[in-house]
């Protein structure tokens, strides 16, 4: 990229100083990766404000700054630096476009199907990868737990990178010859203009519960944000929405793609019907017009029905038989942290990322659709710090009245204070089925060791990744691990014995 190309951005209403034709060595918007001749483009953020450390950056001998703010630019400053200013209107999308153009547009140059909606992100990228990969294609996927490129893992603190990492990450996608990347999107990167000037060939809404409210702070303002993704799309592009969703109208009511629904409304294009799982599996038929799909996973739950029907269409719509789309949605591995089932002799050990109360509601029915009456049903959770406290109230309530015992333990408290927390969870719950039980440890080894036989165990995962962070400081902490070190422990016990 020359820096000349800054020029073309519309979006830049003032240049100081004199543009050079120099060779850009990189886009950053954190002032310590700022290297010579690169770009430094200033974004005011929630904590800390990029425009504050430009003094910082000038000693850097970038090629560049990108501003805002013109006022904090002192004359002595503007003079004493080789470097050009840019004032823009909006240093986020300035950011984004900067991202594509250095990095050669590397959505173009894939397949990329954007994943957005409150709970089913993953675990539909997932599925797509698994149906991509059983008919040969390189895959790549962006999102929650990590980001990969075929078999290549890559660990990330974010749903969807910044505009930067992103296009870069797309790029190595596409340099590895990747032909598919399936991607989460996510509100907050829709709403801050992370993946502006991304070209989608396909875009999948899952749903829209009550979440990120801390944020967006009203649902309208958390729709809107999701509706940017449709209303970007092309007319070459296809729209996948869940039509048994309340919000999907006002949600693509402006895109011009392609529009296909699914969900079990008779009025969807692909009709989900006769869902039956159990703990090993789900099994469901999907209809388009006359024809009728049977399909089987190991995936469990009824609202795996509507993840997989959303990426069956996708896939189709990419050219794959409905035979091999059905072959790789059978080979699908359990998703990491999403309704993973542990054996204990007769007990089940449930960990699932529950983390709003629509998901924690459709995991705890699931378990009482599967288990008999005569079972007892106990629910381990807590809420995160820092997070949508409005939420808190209402996945006790949910909790405890699809539970017959409820325990209420610590999560990531982050900076807030956890006893808190904990009695925010507490002020939703109606009936005395609880208690509260801090340490973690001592919790698990307590409910799985002295329920009864033939209980169900559910653990709402603390995080979408294995840690736990307590005021600032991260500790690796993984509910999966702890639980399978437990039951080994009482294993050897009852051997033993």
């Amino acid at each position: 990229m020359k820096l000349s190309e800054i020029t073309n951005i519309k979006a830049v209403t003032r240049i100081i100083g004199s543009i050079h034709e120099v060779d850009v060595t990189g886009i950053f918007y954190d002032s310590r990766k700022v290297t010579q001749d690169s770009i430094f483009v200033a974004i005011k953020g929630f904590k800390t404000d990029g425009h504050n450390f430009i003094d910082e950056v000038i000693k850097k001998n970038p090629a560049a700054i990108i501003i805002e703010n013109e006022e904090i630019l002192s004359e002595q400053a503007s003079k004493s630096s080789n470097c050009v200013f840019v004032k823009v209107t909006d240093s986020r999308k300035v950011l984004a476009e900067l991202s594509k153009i250095y990095y050669n547009n590397p959505s173009s140059k894939l397949r990329l199907i954007g994943v957005t909606g409150t709970n089913g992100k993953t675990t539909t990228t997932y599925i797509l990868k698994s149906i991509f990969e059983n008919v040969g294609e390189k895959t790549g996927v962006i999102g929650t737990i990590g980001n990969m490129i075929g078999d290549e893992f890559i660990d990330t603190e974010m749903t969807t990178p910044e505009s930067p990492e992103l296009n870069h990450l797309l790029n190595k996608m596409a340099l590895s010859k990747c032909n598919i990347v399936a991607m989460e999107v996510s509100s907050h990167s829709l709403a801050l203009d992370r993946v502006n000037n991304l070209k989608y060939d396909i875009a999948i809404f899952t749903n829209l519960t009550n979440d990120h409210l801390d944020f967006h702070k009203t649902m309208d303002e958390y729709l809107a944000s999701k509706k940017i993704l449709f209303d970007n799309l092309s007319e070459e592009s296809f729209c996948i929405y869940n039509s048994d969703d309340p919000n999907f109208e006002k949600l693509i009511k402006d895109t011009k793609a392609n529009k296909i629904s699914y969900g079990t409304n008779a009025d969807s294009d692909f009709i989900i019907s006769e869902i039956s799982f159990d703990l090993e599996g789900t099994s469901f038929k999907l209809r388009n017009q006359s024809t009728v799909y049977e399909i089987k996973t190991s995936l469990i739950g009824s609202f795996n029905a509507y993840n997989i029907a959303a990426a069956f269409i996708a896939a189709l719509k990419c050219g794959i038989s409905a035979e091999k789309i059905i072959e790789g949605i059978a080979k699908t591995p359990h998703v990491p942290g999403r309704f993973e089932v542990i054996h204990f002799n007769n007990k089940k050990i449930i960990i699932d990322y529950s983390h709003t109360p629509d998901s924690l509601d459709k995991a705890l029915t699931s378990i009482r659709q599967i288990i008999s009456n005569d079972f007892r049903l106990y629910t381990v959770m807590g809420c995160g710090g820092d997070r949508d406290k409005i939420k808190r109230p209402i996945m006790g309530k949910i909790a405890s009245l699809l539970s017959d015992k409820v325990i209420i333990t610590n999560d990531n408290p982050r900076t807030e204070n956890e006893d808190q927390i904990i009695e925010d969870i507490k002020s939703g719950i109606l009936i005395e089925n609880f208690v509260v039980i801090k340490i973690v440890v001592k919790l698990q080894s307590t409910i799985i060791n002295e329920s009864p036989d033939g209980s169900v165990v559910l653990i709402r995962k603390k995080d979408m990744k294995n840690y736990q962070i307590i005021g600032k400081e991260k500790f690796y902490f993984s509910d999966k691990e702890e639980t399978l070190k437990l039951i080994n422990q009482l294993n050897n016990e009852l051997a033993v014995k």
